[in-house]
């Protein structure tokens, strides 16, 4: 079974000064990590626990505590969320004005149906060799609410005039993460969200022995994100693309960046760097990756 991965950073003050470590923790029955951050311990892993009618269940547990001060700990509530992902590659000539025409209808397109969650889009920023230009990101509640997207109305309506007339590929990946049953994560909402750099790896590991490679390359990734939390404010994974109609590539991970300068310190680390030679680079066969900037609501020059 593929797992999926959702994993939220606490907040972060850029002017305070932090710092990291790593400690392992002796008891068995628990895998976590701990990292001093802005004069707090936090702690971030996974329990079991047993209940009086002798149920186990794995869980995963956060806690945090001022240096000097008693810690509190709480275990988190985890909810499946469906993630979207399209790239488009739109045509050489695309005016400003009808780029506009085009990111502001697909943005539109959360106001007109139920399920979407979450949505961001823009031109991507760095340059890849498939040739991609822009990319919609959107996160849906069940795959029931992204099936009832595809065969929406207005949407498709939305692709036959807005982006079709502009753009000669597009490219779908869609897959199933877990985040913290909190409104702020799902809706990823608050003035964390407002801001920052998407970036969004898409791979294609196709040979079914590799794929239990693949599931521990990315718990791998997701165990180095959970150090870096003054670089990374949420993170998604997942795997087994269900899309119906593009099977291209069969896993995805979005990351939502602080900044620029926090994506190039992450992807530019000696630590993601063995990551991916030791991890990603042998089992993948086709990749892509790409960013883009995203702007307060209102602000945004699409």
């Amino acid at each position: 079974m593929c797992s999926t991965i959702c994993i939220q950073a606490p907040a972060f003050n850029p002017s305070t000064p932090h710092c990291f470590f790593r400690q392992p923790i002796s008891s068995p029955f628990l895998s976590s990590s701990r990292k001093l951050y802005n004069g707090v311990l936090r702690f971030n892993g996974s329990m079991d626990v047993q209940f009086s009618n002798g149920k186990k269940q794995r869980t995963t547990v956060s806690a945090s505590a001022s240096v000097g001060q008693n810690s509190s700990i709480h275990t988190e509530r985890r909810r499946k969320v469906v993630e979207h992902i399209c790239l488009l590659k739109a045509k050489e000539n695309l005016s400003e004005e009808e780029e506009k025409d085009m990111l502001d209808y697909l943005y539109t397109t959360q106001y007109q149906m139920r399920g979407i969650v979450a949505i961001t889009l823009g031109r991507i920023s760095n340059q890849n060799v498939q040739n991609y230009t822009h990319a919609v990101y959107m996160r849906f509640q069940t795959k029931e609410d992204l099936g009832k997207f595809y065969e929406n109305t207005f949407y498709l309506g939305v692709l036959r005039e807005h982006v079709m007339p502009y753009c000669h590929g597009l490219t779908y990946v869609d897959f199933e993460s877990e985040v913290e049953d909190d409104i702020l994560p799902i809706f990823r909402k608050g003035a964390e969200f407002d801001y920052g750099v998407e970036f969004i790896l898409l791979m294609s590991i196709a040979e079914s022995e590799l794929r239990g490679r693949a599931e521990e390359a990315l718990a791998s990734l997701a165990k180095l994100i959970l150090e870096f939390p003054s670089l990374i404010v949420q993170s998604a994974q997942g795997c087994l693309n269900f899309c119906p109609s593009s099977k291209e590539y069969t896993h995805g991970v979005v990351i939502r960046f602080r900044s620029l300068e926090a994506l190039e310190l992450f992807l530019g680390s000696k630590e993601y760097k063995d990551i991916w030679r030791s991890k990603f680079q042998m089992i993948t066969q086709k990749t892509v990756s790409i960013h883009f900037s995203v702007d307060p609501v209102g602000t945004e020059i699409m």
